[in-house]
């Protein structure tokens, strides 16, 4: 059946001479993948392999078949034209981290479009923010796709649960005892991204590096309590290299 949907690519692996393997999370199918032909060639004008880079945005029109693992596209077309992102190290950086983690934790073949709709938001909003006010975003993202995968901190910061106990798995009264530790500053901080309404705001949230990459390190601890197939992230360390 012939179908039009958006996508996010994932990851694009080489097959045979001129094709490509892609895994896409689709607004409509959740995560698939497709065998996409003819797309790697020695001309220039027929070499559409770039549109499948990681992170690319597509509007696409596939064959979808229930009960098969691989399915094909009969076309695309990106859906969004990148201005800065595939330009700029730190945007990229956060781009590649941002696509390593959907396609850890999200399972294949599972409609999700609440989570399809941030994330093609928030691709768009990475490339169009100046870079300066991007630091935030990696944090603020782990956070949204957590909550919208239904991975909920318990309980809110207040000044009688100012703690982030992992064990607890959100806000305690008491100090936690369970390795990563967070302060209670970070504690605060991490309660104000969870009241943002829309990525534009973020910049709006006082953390610098040290506290957003203690956050990420409790909050992945957090998904990995939920979910046995986030392993370890490897953009993370290129990520905390060149994001300040």
């Amino acid at each position: 059946m012939l179908q039009t949907t958006k996508g996010i690519v994932l990851r694009s692996v080489k097959y045979g001479d001129t094709s490509l393997v892609s895994t896409i999370f689709t607004r409509i199918y959740g995560v698939q993948t497709y065998m996409v032909k003819g797309v790697r060639t020695s001309k220039a004008k027929s070499n559409r392999a770039g549109l499948l880079q990681p992170a690319t945005l597509l509007d696409m029109v596939v064959y979808q078949r229930p009960q098969h693992n691989m399915q094909h596209i009969r076309e695309f077309q990106l859906a969004h034209i990148y201005q800065s992102l595939q330009q700029e190290v730190v945007k990229n950086s956060i781009a590649l981290f941002s696509v390593e983690l959907l396609l850890r934790l999200l399972p294949e073949q599972a409609p999700l479009s609440d989570l399809f709709d941030f994330a093609f938001d928030y691709f768009c909003m990475l490339d169009e923010m100046p870079v300066e006010d991007v630091a935030n975003f990696p944090l603020y993202f782990v956070l949204q796709c957590g909550r919208l995968l239904g991975y909920e901190l318990k309980g809110s910061y207040t000044a009688n649960t100012p703690h982030l106990d992992l064990h607890e798995g959100g806000f305690s009264s008491q100090a936690p005892v369970v390795t990563p530790f967070v302060n209670d500053t970070d504690a605060k901080a991490l309660a104000q991204l969870l009241r943002i309404n829309a990525v534009s705001e973020l910049k709006a949230v006082d953390m610098n590096s040290t506290m957003r990459y203690r956050l990420l390190d409790w909050y992945i601890a957090f998904l990995h309590q939920y979910t046995q197939h986030l392993g370890n992230i490897k953009s993370l360390a290129v990520l905390q290299a060149i994001l300040h």
